[in-house]
């Protein structure tokens, strides 16, 4: 799932780091070097804030503050140069799910991101059943029926449901092939991104009321029901 982290962090080095390790792992990712301009979007609802505490005019307790006040169940990561007690047990008193010193490795980041997502997100989404257009999803089950045809089921493969969740998690952005192979192949595969198209050609063809844009030159976007 492409998720959408938001990174606040006045390093700009760093910042500049941590942005490219987490779009390599297919998220989406904003970045900011201070606290106020980070506050403005607090309405985009990401997935994930991760928040350097000591920043340049409202530190990371004041912003967390306003997240939590706007959407009490966002995870959020601190990271910190000071590696102190008092740190760690005032980011927990204020609703952050981890706590990162540094100097960090970025790739140790990402590992926590990751078991952080499949802690707060990943049973949340097998939950799921979700309805686009005449087709209602089911994602525990991985199936999908015509809502008007007496609910007959639509017959996926393995792989063109990965892709249909791959699509409906992200509905609206521009993904790029690179982004699809990564998140419906895996980093492991190695071939033509060709089979991309493919597999979208034959998902059309299944359910052909899926609005699957083609952006020449970039990718695919599933437009919003």
């Amino acid at each position: 799932m492409s998720y959408k982290v938001y990174l606040v962090e006045d390093d700009k080095n760093l910042n500049s780091i941590l942005t490219s390790y987490l779009k390599n792992e297919g998220w989406t990712v904003k970045s900011f070097e201070n606290g106020l301009s980070a506050e403005k979007v607090i309405a985009e609802k990401p997935d994930l804030w991760v928040l350097d505490i000591m920043l340049p005019d409202i530190d990371g307790f004041e912003l967390i503050d306003k997240i939590k006040e706007d959407d009490p169940e966002v995870p959020v990561i601190f990271i910190s140069a000071r590696d102190e007690d008092l740190d760690r047990i005032t980011g927990l008193e204020k609703g952050s799910d981890d706590y990162i010193a540094k100097p960090f490795s970025p790739r140790e980041l990402i590992i926590r991101i990751k078991n952080l997502f499949k802690r707060v997100y990943s049973e949340k989404e097998e939950e799921k059943v979700i309805e686009y257009g005449d087709y209602i999803i089911n994602l525990k089950a991985r199936n999908v029926k015509i809502k008007d045809n007496g609910q007959e089921n639509i017959d996926l493969t393995s792989r063109e449901f990965d892709l249909l969740k791959y699509f409906l998690n992200n509905k609206s952005h521009a993904l790029t092939r690179e982004q699809i192979l990564n998140n419906v192949w895996g980093r492991d595969y190695f071939g033509s991104d060709r089979v991309v198209d493919d597999l979208i050609r034959r998902l059309r063809k299944k359910m052909p009321k899926l609005k699957i844009e083609t952006i020449y030159g970039h990718g695919y976007r599933l437009v919003a029901k």
